[in-house]
C-alpha cells in the first residue's frame, strides 16, 4: 500500500467521507430480497455502512486494521449486517459468492499484473445474474474488460463511462 491508509484511518474518523453517489444510485435502485455484498478495500465502510443500513448483508475487506476496526464498530453499533476482514487482497478468496462485488477505487493501488489476478479471483465468486461494480483510474478499465472478457462466464457490461464499470453476469 503507497498511501499509509492505516495511519489515515487511525487518525481520521469517516476519512474518506460520503459514499460514493454512482454506488448510492446504484444501490437505492435495487428491489428485491436483500443481497450479498462483497467490498474489497472497503477502508472504514464509506460505502458498506451504507449498503447494510439499506439492509443487504455486507462483507468488507481491506489491508487496513483501523479501516476494519472502525467499520466493525459501526455496524456494531448500529446493529448492521456485516462483517469485516482484514486481508491482502492479492491473497485473499472469498468465502462463498456474492450477488454484487464492489471495488471502489481500489484495484489501481496493484500493478497489472495483480489488478487481473485479483479481479479474475473475484469473478468467481458472482452468483449467476450478479454484479460487479468497479470505480477506478479510467486508464485501467480497457485491462480490466479484458479480464472479463477471458473468463469463463458470459457477462454483459451495462454501464462504462469515466472510470466506472458496472457489469452483470449472465
Amino acid at each position: 500500500m503507497a498511501y499509509n491508509y492505516d495511519k489515515l484511518y487511525g487518525d481520521t474518523p469517516n476519512a474518506l467521507g460520503d459514499p460514493t453517489q454512482i454506488f448510492v444510485d446504484f444501490f437505492s435502485k435495487l428491489s428485491g430480497a436483500p443481497q450479498r455484498v462483497l467490498d474489497i478495500g472497503c477502508g472504514q465502510g464509506r460505502d458498506a455502512l451504507f449498503i447494510a443500513r439499506l439492509g443487504h448483508h455486507v462483507v468488507g475487506v481491506d489491508l487496513s486494521a483501523n479501516g476494519i476496526r472502525d467499520l466493525r464498530a459501526a455496524a456494531e453499533a448500529e446493529n448492521l449486517p456485516i462483517t469485516g476482514h482484514v486481508a491482502d487482497i492479492t491473497k485473499y478468496t472469498p468465502d462463498g459468492n456474492f450477488e454484487i462485488i464492489l471495488i471502489d477505487r481500489t484495484l489501481h493501488m496493484l500493478d497489472q499484473a495483480a489488478q487481473q489476478q485479483v479481479l479474475a479471483t473475484l469473478l468467481d465468486h458472482v452468483t449467476p445474474q450478479g454484479w460487479v461494480l468497479i470505480a477506478d483510474e479510467t486508464s485501467n478499465i480497457a485491462g480490466f474488460q479484458q479480464t472479463i472478457a477471458a473468463h469463463h462466464c458470459a457477462w454483459s457490461t451495462q454501464y462504462a463511462k469515466r472510470g466506472y464499470l458496472f457489469l452483470q453476469r449472465h
